[in-house]
Order: structure tokens, then sequence, then C-alpha cells
């Protein structure tokens, strides 16, 4: 399987486009402006306390309070909170963590206003960006995500990913990572990092570790409302979390993309770096690899199965419903049972691709169409399974119900991805009316009247949609035969598909469009 990541530069931020064998599997937008993004570390200050939900809401700068829960402090806040006032009052002119005493953890079971206090600063993290009314969700357990492991300071644990089965293989990473790890730095081992070399892990903990003290040299001056570590861009950080051998191609449009990307790689697999490419073609990068029509044909609230079925995508505040329809694959089966059974399973490898697509998250349930035999209802769930399998997203799959309903959760940590697939109608401009089509004609001729007789133009050309062209010169005589007679002029007319049936455009000898009033 082929993989290519396409990053395309647009005035208002980057698009980045997955595909695999060609086709799009994620789509994201990076805005330009600054963004509230997962992975982002604030100095925040805590503005209310609420006992009811046993959480405080806490001001990172953005127009809405950021929440954060008890259950998100994390056991060693209160050696952060001890670690990050000593920083600010530069009394920990080092700044390193070896050597600091660790605090007793937290009560599992405490009280939000025993841990946090109103007005005073805190180091957050951010875990879920602003969604629809609500601003982000916070977190006090700091990480720091590498290429193949996430760095947790003020812990002192090594984790391993439990997508990597083998019992050796864990023994090896778990004395490897507690042999080289600093004190006071805790560890959880990524699946990519199976069979690693130490080498390579080594240089991703010490990156990771860099990263956090050069935080916390911006902590010692910083203000409140302050970003203390910023994740990198969702291009970058892509990189880091797919780039494996079965990466073919990073392929951007600019040269700035062009040098962040190829650095990124040089330092972290520079076995790998001629994969980075500069797209310089005049074909836009999106429409010569087909992506355009891709998002056109993906992302509209019916989607278009291989063997002729059909999905309708409904989205709610509360949950998402697909639907699952065999349109005119009911007849190609031998039977009833066999037909849900082939569409059901085109749906499953669909909707699995327009969760990830989409990034939709939070409860999603998708109504196929009704099977009889309970193997096939298992089947459909291990296929769905399967294709889960590469989304980086947590997710939980329930067995089909005997109404044939599947339900899916799906961690939601960024607004779902929309891209609009209706255009305005050319014809009426989004107004619902356009000129009566009988009358086209007519209007036609007096500004072809007015344009040869009082602004005497010659060697007209009219654009017009192949229908009308049609209506003028079809037939003896025909109409521009009869202008012929009438003006002394010929009159090119020229069709143009893309035109409404009442649009048309005058030219004058130049080719340049002849402005006129209406």
């Amino acid at each position: 399987m082929s993989n290519e990541l396409i990053i395309n530069s647009t005035p208002k931020g980057d698009r980045i486009a997955l595909l695999q064998d060609k086709r799009i599997v994620e789509y994201h937008i990076e805005q330009s402006e600054p963004q509230f993004s997962v992975g982002d570390i604030y100095l925040g200050t805590v503005k209310k306390l609420v006992s009811g939900l046993n959480a405080a809401f806490i001001d990172i700068g953005y127009e809405k309070d950021a929440f954060l829960h008890y259950h998100d402090l994390g056991p060693n806040l209160p050696t952060l909170q001890k670690f990050t006032r000593e920083v600010m009052t530069k009394k920990n002119k080092v700044i390193r963590l070896e050597n600091f005493k660790l605090e007793p953890e937290i009560d599992k079971l405490g009280k939000i206003e025993k841990a946090v206090q109103k007005g005073h600063l805190a180091l957050v993290q951010v875990v879920k960006e602003p969604i629809s009314t609500k601003g982000p969700r916070l977190s006090c357990d700091i990480s720091i995500a590498g290429r193949f492991l996430v760095l947790v300071p003020f812990a002192n644990g090594v984790n391993i990913s439990k997508k990597i089965t083998s019992k050796a293989e864990r023994n090896r990473l778990q004395k490897l990572m507690s042999s080289i790890k600093p004190k006071n730095y805790g560890v959880i081992v990524r699946t990519v990092a199976e069979g690693k070399a130490v080498e390579e892990m080594e240089r991703d903990l010490k990156d990771s570790i860099a990263k956090w003290e050069d935080g916390l040299a911006k902590l010692v001056d910083a203000k409140a409302g302050d970003r203390i570590i910023g994740e990198m861009s969702r291009a970058t950080s892509m990189l880091r979390d797919l780039l494996n051998n079965d990466f073919d191609n990073v392929i951007v449009d600019t040269p700035e993309l062009y040098n962040e990307a190829k650095g990124y790689v040089h330092n972290v697999a520079p076995e790998k770096e001629k994969i980075v490419k500069l797209h310089q073609s005049k074909t836009k990068l999106f429409e010569q690899l087909g992506i355009e029509k891709q998002l056109k044909m993906l992302f509209g609230r019916s989607v278009s199965l291989p063997g002729g079925g059909y999905l309708i995508v409904e989205h709610t505040e509360a949950l998402h419903v697909i639907d699952v329809n065999s349109g005119n694959k009911s007849n190609s089966e031998e039977d009833q049972e066999a037909t849900a059974l082939s569409v059901n399973r085109e749906a499953a490898k669909e909707v699995a691709r327009q969760l990830r697509l989409r990034d939709m998250g939070g409860i999603i349930v998708i109504d196929f169409i009704d099977m009889k035999k309970a193997d096939n209802r298992k089947l459909i769930q291990d296929i769905m399974r399967d294709e889960m399998r590469g989304d980086r997203s947590k997710y939980t799959i329930l067995p089909l119900t005997k109404f044939g309903l599947m339900q899916i959760t799906r961690q939601r940590v960024r607004p779902e991805m929309n891209v609009a697939t209706h255009e305005t109608c050319p014809s009426c401009g989004g107004t619902g009316s356009i000129t009566a089509s009988i009358a086209v004609s007519d209007i036609v001729e007096q500004h072809l009247e007015h344009l040869v007789t009082k602004q005497n133009e010659k060697k007209l050309t009219i654009l017009v949609h192949p229908f009308l062209s049609a209506y003028f010169t079809k037939g003896f005589p025909s109409i521009r035969m009869n202008w012929f007679l009438k003006y002394k002029t010929w009159i090119t007319i020229m069709e143009d598909s893309s035109f409404g049936i009442t649009e048309f455009k005058f030219l004058n000898q130049n080719g340049d469009q002849i402005e006129i009033s209406s």
C-alpha cells in the first residue's frame, strides 16, 4: 500500500491530504491564524471553580474559558505546581528535573477546591480543541509527543503500547528505556518503536527533553495566557506519527513548506529525505492529483459505493447517523441476504474511511441493511475492526444489533472536518430564479443592435450556451444570417458549455469582454 502526504498552501492556511493508493483517507486544514491545538501547553489563570462539576475553568486566551476536570489534573499536580513556581521565581535556575524532589500524589477521589485555587497560575495542556460552543479541554498531566515515545515529566514509569504484543520486544523496550531515561521523567513507548535501535530511541528521548526544557526557559518570563510549548504543525505531526518504510512521497507546493518538511525528515530519518518533493507544475497540486474531485465527491450528504449502493450521512449536535442503502445493487445478487451482505461489506470499508476523512467523533450510529444470519453480522463487525485498525484516534466498536445497527464511539479532540460540496447555480446566482429562457434570445438581439448601431462595434463575438448557439446558427436562413444582412457585419458565435442557459457575453475584435448594462 502506497502512502503519500500532500500539502497545499493557500492564503487561509495549509490543506493536508493523506493518500493511500491514491485514495484520500485523511484531510486537514491548518489555519494560518494562531489556534489552540492539541498538545499546546499554556500558562493559564484559574478563573472559576465549580464544585458541582468538580472542575475549574481556566483562562488561556481563548474567547471562552477552557475546562479542566479534577480527573485531568494528573497524580503529580503538586510537583508540577511547585516546579512551576520555582521556575517562574527563578529559584530553579538550571531548570532540570533530575534532582528535583517529587511531591506526594493527589487523591484520585479528591475535590477541585483542595487542588487548585482561584486566581492562581497553572501550567496546562490542550487535550481537546474548541468544538462548537465549547472552549478547549485541558489537562495538567503534561506530556511531550515524540516520534517513538511520549515523554511524561514528573513521573518515573515506563509504559509500552498495548499494540506491541511480542513479550520479548516489550521486555527489550522496557529494559532499554529504563536504562536511558533520566530520573523524574516517565516514558510511554509508542507502537512505531517496535524493533527500533537504541540510538534512534535515545535521540528521540533527547529531542523531547530538549523541547520541554526550551519551554521551561520561556516560562521564566511568561505572563498569563502565554503559550509555553507549541505542538508542531499539523503536517509535521502527521509525518512524525505516520512516517515509516511504506511512505512513498511527501509533496508540497511552496519552498517554505518544502524546507520545513525536508528538514524534519532529515533529522528523524535521513535515509528517506528524497521522498520530500516540491511541486512546480502550473497545474494546481490538488487538481493534478485528483484530490479536489475526490473531496467534492466524498464530503456530500450522499456517498456512493463501488457496487451501486450509497451512504447517507447525517450530523446532529449529539451524534452522527449513517444509513446504508443498496441502490441498484439489489438485482445483481442471488437473494436478499447475499445482496445485504455484499452492500454492507462495501459500506463498512467506506464508513471507516469516512470517519477518518471527516474526523467524525463522539457517537456514530450506522444503520446497515438487515441480515438474518449471525455469521454475516459478525463478519461485518470484523471488517469494520480491520478497516479501523489504522485509525490514530481511540475508538470502540459494538456488535451489530438484531436491527442491523452498529454503534461506534470515536475520540473527538478537534472540530469535525467539513467541505462544502454545493456550488452556486451559475444561472440564478443562488437566488432561485432566472430570466425566462424564452426571452434570452430577444435580450441578446437587443444588446447586439445597440452595440452595432450605437457604439459602432465591429467583428463582435458572442459567447453563449450550446443550446442558444444552435438556436442562432441552425436552419436556413439562420438568425445569424439575418443579422449579417441587417447590420452588414458578420457576428461570430462561440459555444461555452460552462455557461447557464441564460448566460452570454459579448467580446470586441480584440477579444476583450464588453460591459453591457442590463
